[in-house]
């Protein structure tokens, strides 16, 4: 496995970028958790663990996050055209309108916020244009930043295993130190989901998500609602 070595400016810049604290709304979505745990599919940490393991294994998180690297790469290189039918492939590739809207809304909400603590990609951001996927604004931002693309990779991924693991803490409920041991023994699977998705041919970019179309399909007929997805 390759040694990842990051500048501090670089390593202070990633954890901005997969902070909870960046203001994209994440938090407003639960990717289809709401419903699986209202409908008693996931009830526990093994149950969440398990989820979030197909997901990285098989789901679209990791076709997400290989359209992210594909953003990064034509980023650096100055390839809008390559950006823009990116950012129109993960648009379509989005298994329901709920998905779409919150990969839209947090891709509008993180270019915005680039481009006002960083006004030179607002020529980037114009190529692309609205609508903007989140994992599109996020390889931006780790191109223009020039953060090492692996470690990015397993920031990207780590946020969303952190934000889907609050959820759970939340609604099933969890305690916390569950949480963070399930965090624990996800890294593993991340450190080598990240190493897949870096040699992903174009022509690989695929995922098994029925589960979570179901999931996500289902969702707005739930009597309450915390989450939007």
């Amino acid at each position: 496995m390759d040694i990842i070595t990051l500048t501090d400016s670089h390593l202070l810049c990633l954890l901005q970028l997969a902070s909870p604290a960046l203001p994209v709304g994440a938090y407003s979505y639960s990717e289809g958790l709401e419903t699986l745990i209202e409908n008693g599919t996931i009830n526990d940490q093994t149950s969440l663990q398990h989820w979030l393991e197909s997901e990285l294994c098989y789901g679209a998180i990791r076709v997400e996050a290989a359209v992210m690297v594909r953003a990064y790469r034509s980023t650096k290189i100055g390839d809008f055209k390559a950006l823009c039918y990116w950012n129109a492939w993960l648009s379509a590739a989005r298994e329901t309108e709920e998905l779409r809207a919150s990969s839209w809304q947090m891709g509008r909400s993180l270019i915005r916020l680039l481009t006002e603590l960083q006004p030179q990609l607002k020529p980037i951001a114009g190529a692309v244009g609205s609508p903007c996927n989140y994992a599109i604004a996020f390889g931006i931002a780790v191109a223009h930043w020039d953060i090492n693309i692996k470690a990015a990779s397993l920031g990207y991924l780590h946020s969303w295993a952190s934000h889907l693991m609050t959820v759970g803490v939340k609604l099933i409920p969890l305690g916390q130190t569950a949480g963070q041991q399930l965090l624990l023994l996800l890294q593993p699977l991340l450190s080598s989901t990240v190493e897949k998705i870096l040699t992903l041919e174009d022509d690989d970019l695929s995922c098994c998500s029925w589960g979570l179309s179901l999931a996500s399909m289902n969702h707005e007929t739930l009597y309450t609602r915390l989450f939007q997805s």
